[in-house]
């Protein structure tokens, strides 16, 4: 099971504008690495968390599917099923029909259920599922989420000649880790 992101995000959920502020910056000599590191950020929540911030387009591939019928997707919330579509082993695509799916796009994680595909098996990413996940714009965006972007870019933006680019983000600010908890997905 393995996921691409087939539609990145329009927009980050924290602007230039907003991080220039919390940043307290004036002009434009930094809006460069400004971005970047928003962008960074953001990638980096995402991870951790499991979450799609902004709306995005993601594929998952999978080999089989479960007898139950329900697969969970990671990356959350999911707001649609896009497409299913199984490949038989000479690599010919069919379209599954969604009628009669269930989806729990907000719980953590999302659920999809599709009784049509239970206990199929097709081979190595026999089956692909595209969905659009994240909260919607930038505005829907949970606050707790854009502060800890901030933050993050903040330090990022301090530090910036500590660590090569390459290596980036080498460390969190103090008390990221409490601002992303309620966020996080916690498994018992």
């Amino acid at each position: 099971m393995s996921y691409q992101l087939m539609t990145p995000p329009a927009e980050e959920p924290v602007s230039l504008a907003e991080a220039k502020a919390f940043l307290r910056l004036d002009g434009s000599d930094e809006d460069g690495l400004v971005t970047a590191l928003v962008k960074t950020a953001r990638e980096h929540l995402e991870t951790v968390t499991g979450l799609s911030l902004v709306t995005q387009g993601w594929r998952l591939y999978r080999d089989d599917w479960p007898a139950s019928g329900m697969i969970s997707l990671a990356r959350g919330p999911v707001q649609s099923i896009e497409a299913v579509t199984v490949y038989d082993g000479e690599g010919v695509a069919e379209t599954i029909s969604l009628d009669g799916f269930g989806l729990d796009g907000r719980a953590r994680p999302a659920r999809l259920y599709l009784p049509a595909l239970a206990g199929k098996r097709v081979g190595p990413s026999g089956i692909e599922v595209d969905f659009t996940a994240g909260f919607g714009a930038a505005t829907a965006v949970p606050e707790a989420a854009k502060q800890a972007l901030l933050r993050h870019v903040a330090h990022m933006f301090v530090f910036r000649g500590a660590v090569g680019p390459d290596l980036e983000p080498s460390g969190a600010p103090e008390g990221y880790d409490r601002l992303i908890a309620p966020l996080k997905a916690w498994r018992l």
